[in-house]
């Protein structure tokens, strides 16, 4: 689409709000410390799902897949005073540092951390999420959407991370994890109970507005 991306995307990070201290602390440790650091929301889909949620105003959040909490810090910039934010995450590694991260923010209060496989924790969470965000297990991204299209009420809204999948749900030939992206993308654009939308941020993020 561009013949520059990297400048793309550095104009993109510098026309749009600014990292607070501790998002660009967050950053930069990740990448110092993680091996895949590149998992990472980052700056610009940072201030997308920032946004997002500040248009959705939550009263509650579930995050699927919390990894180093960059996300889940933005995510709950449009937190209602009072509102709580579940975030899962299955690598218990990195639980105190994280933990670390959120306690420092100023939403200590609202943030849920859960360490475990989501699938057995999301039951055990009750009500419904005014919005959902799912970056984790690519493999399962369709069951967990089974899981929670009928806990999100009307207007809430799923957000869906990797769905282009670097690329490759373009190929003419597919792996087994590819076609599993594509597959998904095929059954959330016939279902006729959200209205959607695919954004080109990093490796695609799937809107999905709950009519």
């Amino acid at each position: 689409m561009f013949q520059n991306e990297e400048k793309v995307n550095v104009y993109l990070e510098e026309t749009c709000d600014a990292e607070g201290a501790l998002l660009k602390s967050i950053n930069r440790e990740t990448y110092l410390r993680e091996t895949m650091p590149h998992m990472m929301s980052g700056h610009y889909q940072g201030r997308a799902l920032a946004m997002f949620s500040k248009m959705v105003a939550p009263k509650k959040i579930l995050e699927i897949g919390t990894f180093t909490g960059y996300a889940t810090l933005c995510l709950a910039e449009g937190l209602q005073t009072d509102g709580v934010l579940h975030t899962i995450d299955i690598n218990e590694e990195q639980y105190e540092r994280v933990s670390g991260y959120f306690e420092r923010s100023a939403y200590a209060g609202n943030i849920r951390y859960h360490i475990g496989d989501a699938f057995e924790i999301i039951p055990t969470l009750t009500g419904d999420f005014d919005l959902v965000f799912i970056d984790a297990d690519k493999k399962r991204n369709l069951v967990y959407y089974d899981m929670l299209i009928d806990r999100v009420p009307s207007g809430g809204i799923i957000l869906i991370d990797n769905v282009l999948w670097k690329g490759k749900v373009f190929d003419d030939k597919h792996d087994s994890q590819t076609k599993q992206v594509i597959e998904l993308n095929k059954t959330l654009a016939n279902d006729s109970r959200v209205e959607k939308l695919i954004l080109p941020i990093r490796d695609g993020l799937f809107v999905l507005r709950k009519k």
